[in-house]
């Protein structure tokens, strides 16, 4: 066996032929920061708008759930929640299982990678890829929430210039010790600081580290704001990039803008609108279309991860949750975590050690896929 990126697969001698087949860089406050959120939070305390509540539901007919496995990559629309976007994707494709892949603020738009079904169980290697954001930062204003939301808490009239803003970009490169925003999700304590901070409590939040890959200054202009674009790990806030920049520049910045471009292996090419997916859902309904054009392989978050192909046999006995001896010539020489394929489908994630392939977690790929017109793109 040869060991090979997620892009191709691992071929051996006695290898099958292959056939065609989601909190964290978390830039949120969390989805409870909304008013919309707050409402959820609170419920509605009026019985008659309760009692006519459940009369809609009682009317409506119940739509029966069922298995969807993939990956959707919305681009969010300002105003919205993740947690919102969740709930919409999964009632447009009925899906038993969602969730999203890194929390993208209201205020924020762009990339939310979307998992149904099992692509939920390779979740964590999308949240622990590289992120990149497109914001701007509007100077003269630090905000209590270090972006639009918040109500300032120190003013300059001071603009920085784009040859000081340079200079100082350095200083933000690399491993770097950040201090979270108050309103982050951050536990202290037991309790969100982004509650403890709507309480009116400040709260002493311990730098952390994290990496910034590239962060570049795209424009600046005479109207008090500046454009950045960020590369970055998990764990980095934008708002906190802004925040800090101010301070040392003495002018003082917040969030005023914020796109998110990239996560992990899916790109802007990648994301669809929620008025595409909604039009798409309409047409499958009608029998003109079908919503797994919209779906990305579940193995699309494995792209860093080498894969292995084994033959049906031994997918068998990985299957039922056995361990596989790996033995000959051909057998890998590497050790870790694999994805293994099976006639080109996507079996299990698994761990080679001491000659062995141990299963991790197995997937059951039955029901809607993604199409082979949007695997193809990704190859």
């Amino acid at each position: 066996m040869i060991v090979t990126t997620a892009n191709s697969v691992i071929d051996s001698q006695n290898a099958e032929s292959h056939d065609a087949e989601k909190n964290i860089f978390t830039e949120a406050r969390n989805d409870g920061n909304s008013r919309v959120g707050e409402e959820a939070r609170r419920g509605n305390n009026d019985p008659r708008q309760k009692h006519q509540g459940k009369q809609r539901q009682n009317n409506q007919p119940r739509r029966d759930k069922r298995d969807v496995h993939g990956w959707v990559i919305l681009d969010k629309p300002i105003g919205m929640t993740s947690t919102h976007a969740v709930a919409v994707l999964k009632r447009l494709f009925q899906a038993k299982r969602a969730g999203h892949a890194g929390t993208l603020d209201p205020l924020a738009s762009g990339g939310l990678p979307i998992a149904l079904g099992e692509a939920t169980k390779t979740v964590p290697f999308v949240m622990d890829g590289r992120k990149r954001y497109r914001f701007t930062v509007s100077w003269g204003e630090e905000r209590d929430t270090d972006d639009t939301e918040g109500r300032a808490t120190r003013t300059s009239d001071l603009r920085p210039s784009a040859d000081s803003i340079r200079a100082l970009l350095p200083q933000f490169t690399g491993l770097i010790e950040q201090i979270p925003p108050q309103y982050s999700a951050i536990k202290v304590q037991g309790e969100r600081a982004y509650d403890l901070a709507r309480d009116g409590e400040t709260v002493e939040l311990k730098p952390r580290p994290v990496e910034i890959h590239e962060l570049t200054l795209v424009e600046h202009g005479d109207n008090g704001q500046s454009v950045f674009e960020a590369e970055c790990g998990k764990g980095t806030y934008v708002r906190a990039l802004a925040r800090d920049i101010g301070r040392i520049l003495g002018c003082f910045g917040h969030i005023s803008a914020l796109r998110r471009t990239l996560v992990g292996p899916f790109r802007e090419a990648d994301m669809i609108p929620l008025e595409q997916l909604e039009a798409l859902c309409n047409r499958a309904a009608s029998g003109e279309g079908s919503l797994a054009d919209a779906l990305l392989p579940v193995e699309t978050a494995l792209d860093d991860i080498p894969a292995l192909a084994v033959t049906r046999a031994d997918a068998a006995r990985l299957h039922r949750g056995q361990a596989v001896l790996l033995r000959g010539r051909d057998a890998p020489n590497c050790s870790g975590t694999v994805y293994v394929t099976v006639a080109g489908r996507l079996l299990a994630l698994a761990e080679i050690g001491n000659g062995e392939l141990i299963p991790k977690r197995v997937f059951n790929l039955t029901g809607l896929t993604a199409s082979s017109g949007r695997n193809d793109e990704k190859v």
